[in-house]
């Protein structure tokens, strides 16, 4: 990759190519995903406990910034449930809610995590995300889903509760039982039932219209402007204000300010856990989301590129105001559904946000909080996966425990400790795991050259060779495991002359592994049995090779395990 391209990003670089027939494409998903945006974004600041018009702020720069120098031409960047959820718990215990500190605070979060996936581009450490495993992202989800769910019962109900927990919400909840407002409920619970309604029945109507099913499908997914529109409506004609509706309020006109946020090192400090967090998940959800869509265009996501474009659209938001984004699911499929060629389509939508700024936001002040609970509500719900559950409980009980875990720990201590505990345990399981890789004792099956576990095979097998085959690569954590293995084994054969070794599986061999290996070949000489090796990989055979370990090798390296046992006189 030339210098020029690594600087400018390939979004540049196709500019020159730009087609006239992208242009239309590109503005039509724009109109469609700008249409969308501009609820989720005063829903999802809502949800970080922010003024409604960050989230306007946070979806502007951001997507240019992408698309400048994000790889995938459909994704779009913003505000997502999750991370509203994550940056609500970093910033909860700074400053007043709405206050100059606590808005400092989310653009300095979203400063610090641009930095953090920058610096993570750089180094190309787009692998990192493969530390968290599905079963801990699906559960984090899961559980994170129910608890934003939960905490938008009370815009519902109209009650004053709050909480980052699920004991904390439910404990608010009952406190408040006495104080629900019904105007509230009842315009909750309507706008609830629509956008519950739109998301299956709404398509099969308008495709009986005659509309076709690919505009229906997209044209449902406009449901909550509808539902922002008549809710706006109905509060100014009732007068909700006067009846105890919490209205979003004033918000102001105009395009984001361009600052740099300030606040002592102490709670710059105390930010850089969550930061990091949140580079971490939103970098996982955005590339998956990516390279999905990517995929199904036989298109290609380069994920080193991505910590890049994610790292500068969340510095974008830092500087203008806002809080961090990342890739979303919904809106980047309404984006590909739409017909978006470019990245353009993200420059073009960045511009109706921010019109919908300079000249919407007189006319949102009297938008009742609980429409916006509702939208969060429905967005949130797909992202809940319970029969996930049950499938990784059936498949593997570890990767059930650290799901299990992820997902009481974000329920009753908080998103960060329920991510923090499923990374750990999934880390801490892979350990055990490997610490104990599976050995088994092979033999020929008759009249071929394959070797097989004598205890699942009919095969043939020599007192005087122990065939061995060692299905993991060999490090500090199960190196003297093997060894107790191999030894166990040799006792229980008096007649035995030559151990064989099949490394097939065998990716890599660091020095702890070496030195157990030299270990098994010193005893085994001491009993007067030879240690073979067979089937070793090229990479693996390189670093063994600038080591002394072959030259005092007590039998031979073999390219085949056939070869071996025919060697030693155990093969027909």
């Amino acid at each position: 990759m030339s210098r020029a391209r690594t600087l400018a990003g390939p979004a540049l670089h196709r500019a020159r190519r730009y087609a006239r027939g992208d242009l239309g494409a590109d503005l039509l998903a724009a109109v469609i995903v700008t249409i969308m945006l501009i609820p989720q974004s005063l829903a999802y600041a809502m949800l970080a406990g922010l003024p409604p018009q960050v989230g306007l702020y946070a979806s502007i720069l951001p997507l240019l910034a992408y698309a400048l120098l994000g790889t995938s031409r459909t994704l779009a960047v913003g505000p997502v449930a999750i991370v509203s959820l994550m940056t609500a718990a970093a910033i909860g215990q700074i400053g007043v809610a709405g206050g100059p500190q606590h808005l400092a605070a989310a653009a300095m979060l979203a400063l610090m995590s641009g930095a953090m996936l920058l610096a993570m581009g750089a180094l190309r450490l787009g692998f990192i995300a493969n530390f968290l495993s599905h079963p801990v992202i699906s559960g984090f989800i899961t559980a994170a889903g129910l608890l934003i769910a939960a905490s938008q019962i009370r815009h519902l109900l109209g009650t004053s509760g709050g909480g980052t927990t699920l004991p904390q919400i439910a404990a608010a909840l009952l406190r408040e039982a006495g104080a629900v407002n019904p105007v509230t409920l009842a315009t909750g619970a309507a706008v609830l039932s629509f956008l519950i309604w739109s998301r299956r029945g709404l398509p099969a109507v308008l495709a009986r219209a005659g509309l076709p099913r690919r505009a229906s499908a997209i044209a449902a997914k406009a449901a909550p402007i509808a539902a922002v529109a008549a809710t706006i409506a109905l509060a100014e004609a009732l007068d909700f204000a006067a009846r105890g509706v919490a209205l979003v309020g004033a918000i102001p006109q105009g395009l984001p300010p361009l600052a740099l946020p300030l606040l002592p090192l102490e709670l710059i400090a105390a930010l850089a856990l969550p930061a990091f967090l949140i580079s971490l998940i939103g970098f996982v959800e955005s590339v998956s989301v990516a390279q999905t869509l990517a995929a199904r265009r036989r298109q290609r996501i380069e994920p080193n590129r991505e910590l890049i474009g994610l790292g500068a659209a969340n510095l974008a938001a830092g500087l203008s105001s806002g809080y961090p984004v990342t890739g979303g699911l919904a809106r980047s499929a309404v984006n590909f559904d739409a017909g978006a060629q470019t990245q353009a389509a993200g420059g073009f939508t960045a511009a109706g946000i921010a019109l919908a700024a300079l000249f919407l936001t007189p006319y949102l002040g009297a938008l009742p909080q609980a429409t916006l609970a509702a939208i969060i509500i429905v967005a949130v719900l797909s992202l809940v996966d319970l029969p996930a559950i049950a499938r990784v409980f059936a498949y593997s009980r570890s990767d059930f425990a650290a799901m299990a875990a992820t997902m009481v720990l974000t329920l009753l201590a908080g998103v960060e400790w329920g991510l923090i505990a499923g990374v750990t345990l999934s880390l801490l399981l892979y350990l055990y795991r490997t610490s104990k890789p599976h050995i088994a004792v092979v033999g020929q099956v008759p009249q071929t050259e394959h070797y097989r576990n004598i205890d699942r095979h009919k095969v043939l097998t020599s007192p005087n060779v122990l065939s061995i085959r060692i299905d993991e690569s060999l490090y500090f954590a199960n190196s003297r495991y093997l060894e107790d293995r191999i030894a166990a084994l040799v006792a229980e054969r008096p007649a035995l002359r030559h151990v064989v070794l099949m490394c097939s599986a065998v990716n890599f061999i660091d020095a702890s592994a070496l030195e157990s290996l030299e270990e098994i070949n010193r005893r085994l000489g001491e009993a007067a049995i030879r240690l073979h090796l067979s089937e070793v990989k090229g990479p693996v055979m390189d670093r063994l090779a600038r080591t002394d370990f072959l030259t005092h090798l007590s039998g031979e390296v073999f390219l085949s395990q056939h070869e071996a046992c025919r060697h030693c006189g155990a093969a027909i």
